[in-house]
């Protein structure tokens, strides 16, 4: 019955699918930045506004495998604070808006959906990322490198 269960939700997966994807900040010559202290080195500022804050623009992190996308996210966020440097914290909220994909064996994507929290502040945000494609990692808007990580370039 599980395994019935699995094929039907493979199925409805799939067939939700484009056959066109709509990303539009792909770039498979991309390399992932480096890892000091259990965060991603970022070295740019996205220049587009809608750059991890609209599902066509997410964070592309990939090609990575599904296992490692809790790790890889972290990654990204350990790099990044507040906009003042205040500690952030986040968690993912959703999925959305499958994609075709050639990195996955199921031959579709979706994109993480993360809640972003800024310390001592109601402030709450909203970021989009991507596992299965790749893309130059950037600091969003209203966010900056973390200094500590940004001296160590």
């Amino acid at each position: 019955m599980k395994y019935l269960l699995a094929i039907v939700s493979a199925f409805l997966l799939v067939s939700c699918v484009s056959t066109n994807s709509t990303l539009k900040n792909v770039d498979n010559t991309a390399l992932r930045p480096m890892v000091k202290d259990k965060a991603y080195v970022i070295t740019e500022y996205a220049t587009d506004s809608k750059y991890a804050y609209d599902q066509d623009y997410p964070i592309n992190i990939g090609n990575i495998r599904e296992n490692q996308e809790d790790i890889n996210i972290a990654y990204y966020f350990n790099g990044i604070e507040g906009p003042n440097g205040e500690k952030i914290s986040f968690k993912k909220v959703d999925t959305c808006c499958p994609f075709p994909t050639k990195n996955n064996t199921m031959g579709a994507g979706t994109i993480g959906i993360y809640e972003v929290t800024f310390e001592d502040s109601n402030k709450k945000t909203t970021l989009y990322f991507n596992i299965y494609e790749k893309g130059k990692i950037l600091c969003p808007k209203g966010f900056s490198i973390k200094k500590s990580l940004a001296e160590a370039k």
